[in-house]
């Protein structure tokens, strides 16, 4: 790994950032409070509700903007990316993240080697893991998201948008990713030296699996200042039914990695950044570069 991790500071407090209409947050909340308790029974611990969609990142850049906190999402990886990007809105900041899964898919979560909360807290150690740039330029207009996990254009949104209409379950999210195959439309991208190429999917992996169930790298350690690129040209159905099939069982090994990536839409196609999705008009340029180092986190 490049960061074996360095001494941690004392955290002057932990921020919670939660959805409390979640199904059984109440619950998790509170088993939370009690480790917390136990494992760090000096630091003051502060519950930080959210009231709508965006709200967590206003909280995070809040919190981010004064001290040292220890910053906990008790979320999925949509509402970890607003935290992280809430982070990186304050440059500079001491604020160390960590997410507690409490979604569905927590791909960030899963991807990261094995390790609890309690044995985290107690090596008192900081880590510092890469995240990806995503600049969209639109005119004169540049917009910048940082994304933890994974950019994925073309299949990957369909899917999720898929599986949210077609219900929860394994079985159930299966048969809408078949459904979703059917209804792909091919989408073409321009390179920066003016080369066309016509993909079904893109995907821009800071971790190694996504989707709850596809294995799209053997790349286990988001932190080495690159990231993984899986294609798939337009070839199809059966293709994409194959590679799809791949990445649920073998997995798609090993992918060329880079540190950026850019080109220009040809038409207008979807985007998922870390499981929330973005629409992305034609005409638009898209960056995406290694921020290395860029979270600190336990």
């Amino acid at each position: 790994m490049a960061d074996a991790g360095v001494p941690a500071g004392p955290f002057d407090r932990a921020m919670v950032i939660f959805n409390p209409g979640r199904a059984g947050m109440g619950t998790r909340i509170e088993a939370l409070q009690r480790e917390l308790a136990t494992d760090l029974p000096d630091l003051s611990v502060e519950l930080l509700p959210t009231e709508y969609a965006g709200h967590a990142r206003a909280l995070a850049r809040i919190e981010a903007g004064r001290g040292a906190p220890l910053i906990l999402s008790v979320s999925g990886d949509g509402g970890y990316n607003e935290v992280v990007n809430g982070v990186m809105d304050v440059p500079g900041s001491k604020a160390v993240c960590t997410v507690i899964p409490a979604g569905n898919a927590n791909d960030h979560f899963r991807s990261l080697p094995a390790r609890t909360l309690s044995g985290a807290l107690t090596e008192k150690t900081v880590r510092h893991i890469d995240l990806l740039r995503v600049a969209f330029r639109s005119g004169s207009r540049e917009q910048v998201q940082y994304a933890h996990s994974y950019v994925g254009f073309g299949l990957t949104p369909l899917m999720a948008i898929g599986i949210e209409k077609g219900g929860k379950g394994k079985v159930l999210e299966l048969v809408s990713v078949a459904r979703t195959l059917r209804r792909l439309e091919p989408f073409e991208l321009v390179r920066d030296d003016g080369a066309t190429a016509k993909f079904d999917s893109l995907i821009l992996a800071n971790i190694s699996r996504m989707a709850k169930y596809g294995t799209v790298s053997e790349s286990q350690y988001p932190d080495d200042g690159r990231f993984e690129v899986v294609t798939l040209p337009h070839a199809g159905l059966t293709k994409m039914a194959l590679m799809t099939l791949r990445a649920v069982t073998l997995g798609l090994g090993h992918q060329p990695s880079v540190r950026s990536y850019a080109f220009s839409t040809r038409n207008a196609v979807p985007c998922q950044i870390d499981g929330e999705i973005v629409h992305i008009q034609a005409g638009t340029h898209v960056r995406v570069d290694s921020a290395k180092g860029a979270l600190a986190t336990v």
